[in-house]
């Protein structure tokens, strides 16, 4: 294993990372991990332990933003808590459901429509290893600058598992009836998530358009 070492990229970058989303009830409360150490992405990149401490140290509470796909004219809630631990970057915060893009990032972290985290940030110090004849870039030191509700995460395990305690399925199926779905695709998902809509023809184009309409409602807010 060869070992080259780089310092300070000043471009904004973005990565995903696996991790695991708890989602208490209809408060939008969420909790888990923003980046796992050590696991590599699709761009060759992978996080170091100790990346994220001094950044955090720097930053007063709730500069860190929580944004919709990286948009920073989509802010979509709080982080309330963020900490390395030996895993990786734990996170907890609360989704701003007063607003329409809050809601709606709850309501799809519900259905499984939503299920992906990603952080941006800016490198600071990093290094090269060669594996095999794979080069890794390894991040040393990141600035941190926000964290990500994202449909598609750098990383392909950076899947967010919604685990909804306190839920009332009605709301959840109410407001997929009202992005366009028909009755019986709201009432499936409800009951067993995005993998449980129907398959026939007619209800297949309905999910689609219905899973359209929301992703649309979110990016348009």
């Amino acid at each position: 294993m060869n070992c080259i070492k780089r310092k300070s990229g000043l471009n904004m970058k973005f990565s995903g990372a696996a991790l695991s989303i708890n989602v208490k009830g209809d408060n939008g409360v969420i909790e888990g991990y923003a980046s796992r150490f050590g696991e590599i992405d699709r761009g060759n990149d992978t996080v170091m332990p100790g990346a994220f401490r001094a950044s955090i140290a720097a930053k007063r509470s709730g500069a860190v933003k929580m944004l919709w796909q990286h948009d920073p004219a989509s802010p979509i809630g709080i982080w309330e808590t963020i900490q390395e631990d030996e895993t990786g970057l734990q996170v907890k915060g609360r989704l701003l459901t007063e607003v329409q893009k809050g809601r709606d990032a709850l309501v799809m972290l519900k259905a499984g429509v939503l299920d992906g985290l990603s952080i941006g940030y800016r490198t600071e110090d990093y290094g090269y290893v060669t594996e095999g004849g794979r080069t890794i870039r390894q991040l040393k030191k990141l600035d941190l600058w926000e964290i990500s509700l994202v449909t598609f995460p750098m990383l392909p395990s950076a899947r967010v598992a919604a685990k909804d305690d306190e839920s009332d399925p009605k709301f959840v199926e109410q407001a997929l009836r009202d992005a366009g779905l028909s009755r019986t695709a709201a009432k499936r998902i409800v009951a067993q998530g995005v993998k449980g809509a129907p398959r026939d023809a007619e209800d297949e184009g309905d999910l689609s358009a219905g899973l359209s309409a929301v992703f649309q409602s979110v990016i348009k807010g």
